[in-house]
């Protein structure tokens, strides 16, 4: 056993050394800017697609002073509604022939009309596609409504008194943590797994594998290499949480304390994320690193992974659902399933204050690791030097 450790401990520090101090590893920690900035622009894209979509336009033939009556209604509404959800009103005088000038707005692409009012208040009448959007006609009702009453006038006044937090804008801000966290850890272990796939492959075909299997045994050279690449994904995670903490310090007015605080607190957040990061990564990684021994090249080693990554991301999806609703029987059932439990715990951690599921299920998540890392480290004895028998891949363990 305890040459066991002191070779696991050996490779483990041969790979980390190579990993972070190597020049590449700027690049690597680098790497993660590269989605940012992609995310940034296709988000503002995306945002002034969505802008054009959710503002309907609607063209209102009438008179200036039914129009006037309309467009206060309508700042009024839009005072108490987020920007973009109510429409925009555009006033046209009327046309002796008003069939012709509502087909010509219809048609018209600057402003792009969704429906023409005509009719004036008295008569209102909604021509156009509005079908699919019922909202524009239900607004529009509204706005007519408040429009014709004679006591329209300014909102009366309300006194209101802000408090820091309520539990109903608390437990919304705590979802979108858990969402976000689940989403970090998602991402961040399907991209740091990759490594241990691409150093796998170099040394097999450089044959320096061979050369290492023969002073260490092959589960040592297994584990090492794969607790290696979880202490240098480790910090790469410790410099971009830092970095980000230091960025939201100085953008966001207040920094980091006006962020919503988690139920167990940031420090305890942050602990439990890379624990269980380091749960998921060890889960995910033991899979990818046993794909990568039995693939001699790159285009192998993407071929016999893409399974498993749309497993993840299928995983991924059943921990999600539980957020909201941590104590739910479908909550429990993804804790449970080892391969979901540590997003879903890390969910709970934003929405939950309790400490103790968190230690039941991080012994339960070690047990799992522990069993498949013990039969990844068999396949992978079996596949790497092709030593042993060959056996079939679903009777390797009794073999």
């Amino acid at each position: 056993m305890m040459r066991f450790i002191r070779s696991s401990y050996v490779i483990a520090r041969r790979d980390f050394g190579a990993t972070v101090l190597s020049k590449a590893f700027i690049f690597f920690l680098l790497g993660p800017l590269f989605p940012l900035l992609l995310g940034g622009v296709f988000g503002g894209i995306g945002a002034r697609v969505a802008t054009q979509t959710v503002h309907p336009v609607v063209a209102v033939v009438s008179s200036d002073g039914d129009f006037a009556r309309l467009t206060k209604a309508r700042d009024d509404l839009a005072a108490a509604l987020p920007d973009g959800a109510v429409v925009t009103l555009v006033h046209y005088s009327p046309e002796p022939d008003l069939a012709a000038e509502q087909r010509q707005l219809l048609a018209s692409r600057d402003p792009p009309v969704r429906a023409v009012l005509t009719g004036g208040l008295d008569k209102p009448r909604l021509t156009g596609a509005v079908d699919e959007d019922p909202g524009t006609a239900a607004q529009l009702r509204l706005l007519i409504a408040n429009a014709r009453s004679p006591q329209h006038a300014a909102p009366p006044p309300l006194e209101v008194t802000n408090v820091r937090a309520a539990s109903g804008s608390l437990a919304k801000d705590r979802q979108a943590t858990a969402l976000y966290g689940q989403m970090l850890l998602f991402f961040l272990t399907i991209l740091l797994s990759g490594m241990v796939l691409s150093q796998l492959i170099e040394e097999k075909s450089n044959k320096i594998i061979e050369v290492i299997a023969a002073a260490v045994p092959i589960d040592a050279m297994f584990v090492g290499k794969l607790f290696a690449m979880l202490a240098a994904s480790v910090v790469g995670i410790i410099v971009w949480i830092s970095a980000g903490a230091l960025i939201i310090q100085f953008v966001k007015h207040g920094g980091v304390q006006t962020l919503p605080t988690p139920a167990v607190g940031w420090w305890g957040f942050l602990a439990l994320s890379i624990v269980y990061f380091a749960m998921n990564y060890l889960l995910l990684g033991a899979a990818f690193l046993t794909i990568g021994a039995q693939a001699s090249t790159a285009r192998e080693v993407q071929t016999m992974s893409m399974p498993v990554t749309f497993a993840q991301v299928l995983i991924f999806g059943f921990a999600a659902n539980t957020i909201g609703d941590p104590n739910s029987t479908g909550a429990i059932a993804a804790a449970v399933f080892p391969l979901s439990s540590p997003m879903t715990m890390l969910a709970r951690a934003a929405e939950e204050p309790e400490w103790w599921p968190h230690l039941l299920a991080i012994c339960w998540q070690a047990l799992w690791v522990a069993v498949i890392l013990r039969l990844g480290s068999q396949l992978f004895r079996k596949t790497v030097l092709k030593s042993g028998p060959r056996v079939k891949w679903w009777r390797f363990g009794r073999a």
